[in-house]
């Protein structure tokens, strides 16, 4: 009889080796291969798991941040959960700049998991850069009190090396056989790290970034609003490094969301939007690419979270 694996010390060691599956349904004949990582693996159900612990550990190495203190962010929720479930492990407190723009769902679990949650309001539910601009200097306010250190995770060079470990499975499950990698981009640290691993394999791999049509400003276009939530932030994020990514591909959230919907029902595969506009771009990857090629993409969090938010109604 094969021996159960001895517990490991604590949540934060379920994060990461989630699994790699092959899309069976929703790829074309005559396509690439489209694998897809299934990050609401992880324990809060989402990959930013990996980046929240990276962030605030990179913190206490530093001594940024002491046992008692409060760490700040602000966030479209999907980022704040998983500090929030750092946070708890690791005995700090957590101040969520929040919105009435995302998820209830959100606001419920970082709760949840002990932390503060305030909104700045948004204009009728829209995903806009106002809207982000705003949390953004709420948050900085709050970091300014004693005792607070802001994560600012757009700023936060710690939370790429998060995702490095991401790129390094997508290689070592797929048995080296990835040739291109499909990311939307909100902070752009997933897309970086998760390639910058993949490349130290594969040099020629083709990365290819993801962002709303009706925000599309990483491929020259107009700011606007949207309504995948947690990528879109409505300006160009301050780590962004175009010349890591050989293409952009421009996603609507009506397909986006529709494509979540086909997931779940096809596939068995219950995702947020962010992850259906992921496969949207990654088929005209495979498209293009052809039967002998290999893409890969993620399942960036949970269909737990949309629920109220009408994607799955």
């Amino acid at each position: 009889m094969k021996r159960a694996a001895e517990a490991s010390e604590g949540v934060l060691a379920g994060i990461g080796s989630t699994p790699l599956v092959e899309l069976r349904k929703v790829v074309p004949q005559g396509s690439a291969r489209v694998l897809a990582k299934l990050e609401f693996a992880n324990p809060t159900g989402s990959m930013k798991d990996r980046m929240a612990v990276a962030a605030v550990e990179a913190a206490e190495t530093r001594g940024d941040i002491s046992p008692g203190d409060t760490v700040v962010e602000y966030t479209a929720g999907t980022t704040g959960i998983s500090l929030a479930l750092a946070c708890a492990a690791k005995g700090y407190g957590l101040h969520v700049v929040f919105s009435d723009a995302f998820s209830d769902e959100k606001r419920r679990t970082m709760e949840a998991l002990g932390a503060t949650v305030e909104d700045v309001p948004s204009d009728r539910g829209r995903i806009t850069e106002s809207l982000i601009k705003a949390m953004i200097v709420r948050a900085g306010e709050l970091s300014a009190k004693p005792g607070h250190w802001a994560c600012d995770q757009l700023n936060n060079r710690d939370a790429i090396t998060g995702y490095l470990a991401l790129g390094e499975e997508i290689w070592q499950q797929s048995n080296g056989r990835v040739d291109a990698f499909v990311q939307s981009v909100g902070t752009a640290h997933s897309i970086h790290g998760a390639a910058r691993a993949l490349r130290r394999h594969l040099p020629a791999l083709r990365v290819v970034a993801v962002e709303p049509a009706e925000s599309s400003v990483l491929s020259g276009g107009p700011t606007g609003s949207h309504r995948i939530e947690g990528i879109g932030i409505g300006f160009t994020p301050p780590l962004w490094e175009p010349e890591e990514v050989d293409a952009i591909e421009v996603v609507s959230s009506e397909d986006a969301m529709a494509m979540s919907r086909r997931l779940a029902r096809e596939e068995g595969i219950f995702a947020g939007t962010s992850s259906g506009g992921n496969v949207v771009a990654a088929l005209r990857v495979a498209e293009q690419l052809g039967p002998d090629a290999t893409v890969a993409t993620i399942m960036v969090d949970s269909g737990f979270r949309y629920l109220s938010t009408g994607l799955y109604g």
